[in-house]
């Protein structure tokens, strides 16, 4: 297992390299061109500059979260393989440079949904809240506008204004798309990198779908165990897997958590790790990592982690904004530099007990 925490870049990030650095058993970070719109070709320049920016402050690139896929490749547009070309021109230059860990997911339009991005929790921090009863009640065109006036002054992923701005048109595209016709372009996307993927070694690490079911009439395919090995047998090549990201599965309650990392030995390339409150269906807000600050039982989630053999970057997810920082929601330094050493020390008394044994 390999410590790691998001980074969005110099320009995007209150979170500096320097602070990373001195959180205690993190050695890399996970980041992106933060300001690489969906389907354009990445410069190879750049990508060399974004390393060695970080390898200067003493950490690595383990992974890039995300190479955005653009809409025409999820809703199977004639141009979609222009936008495939691009997106094999990107990895072949991620793959030149040594990175061999790309994280993205294939949800149509928004990338993540909450209700609320500052929930009060009654110890003073602020968390992202979902409530589906507040979603029902949000008109999706105007969503953009309610989500962006509490960011802090930050772009959000996946919410970047130049896509936001389209958000009728969006929704049109995907008007004769269902759960069944996105999983075939899925197929059809995954088929078509892997030559470039084998040739680099690089994984393909696909996250869930945050919620775990449709929101706004959008479909949703990748959402429980069975829908992740669905994914892996029909494209059943080594660099083909998953991120398993807690927050997202545990979304719904019935999601085995232990049990789906324990059905996908070998094809977790990559985890996000984060605890969930949940308050009733359809309703859940994002907790400390601590188990009993929530509802999720971490230390049986990193117990199966371990059990896997799992070898690959793990990242606190998102955290709760606390004393007094202002950074991007659930994107702070505090909390998730605590949530990177609460899940270093799980994992220490893991192995220590398995040594024991």
């Amino acid at each position: 297992m390999k410590m790691t925490l998001r980074w969005f870049g110099e320009s995007y990030d209150s979170v500096s390299l320097a602070q990373i650095r001195q959180i205690p058993g993190v050695q890399g970070v996970i980041t992106t061109l933060y300001d690489m719109q969906a389907g354009e070709d990445w410069d190879a320049a750049r990508i060399a500059a974004m390393k060695q920016t970080v390898e200067a402050s003493g950490l690595e690139v383990s992974g890039i979260e995300s190479v955005n896929i653009h809409d025409a490749i999820k809703a199977g547009l004639p141009e979609r393989d222009q936008y495939i070309e691009n997106y094999i021109s990107t990895l072949e230059k991620l793959g030149q440079q040594g990175i061999q860990l790309v994280c993205y997911n294939f949800m149509p339009v928004f990338d993540w949904t909450r209700s609320d991005l500052a929930k009060v929790r009654s110890d003073g921090s602020t968390v992202l809240f979902y409530d589906q009863t507040e979603i029902d009640k949000i008109n999706p065109e105007t969503m953009f506008s309610q989500i962006d006036s509490k960011s802090n002054g930050f772009m959000l992923p996946g919410w970047e204004p130049e896509r936001m701005a389209k958000i009728r048109e969006l929704f049109a595209i995907y008007q004769h798309v269902d759960a069944e016709k996105l999983f075939e372009n899925l197929v059809y996307f995954l088929k078509a990198i892997m030559p470039v993927c084998e040739k680099y070694e690089i994984r393909m690490a696909i996250h869930p779908d945050d919620p775990a079911w449709s929101v706004f009439g959008l479909p949703r395919i990748i959402t429980s165990k069975e829908s992740l090995l669905r994914m892996i047998h029909a494209v059943d090549h080594p660099c083909n897997g998953v991120t398993l990201c807690t927050g997202s599965l545990g979304s719904n309650p019935e999601n085995d958590i232990p049990d789906t990392i324990r059905s996908l030995k070998g094809r977790i390339h990559f985890a996000h790790v984060r605890n969930l409150k949940y308050h009733r269906p359809g309703c859940f807000e994002e907790a400390a990592h601590l188990s009993r600050d929530g509802s999720m039982d971490m230390y049986a989630i990193m117990k199966a982690l371990y059990d896997i053999g799992f070898d690959g970057p793990i990242r606190p997810d998102h955290g709760r904004m606390i004393w007094g920082e202002k950074a991007m929601p659930g994107y702070g330094l505090y909390d998730r530099a605590l949530g990177a050493a609460y899940l270093n020390g799980l994992w220490e008394a893991i192995e220590k007990g398995e040594a024991g044994k």
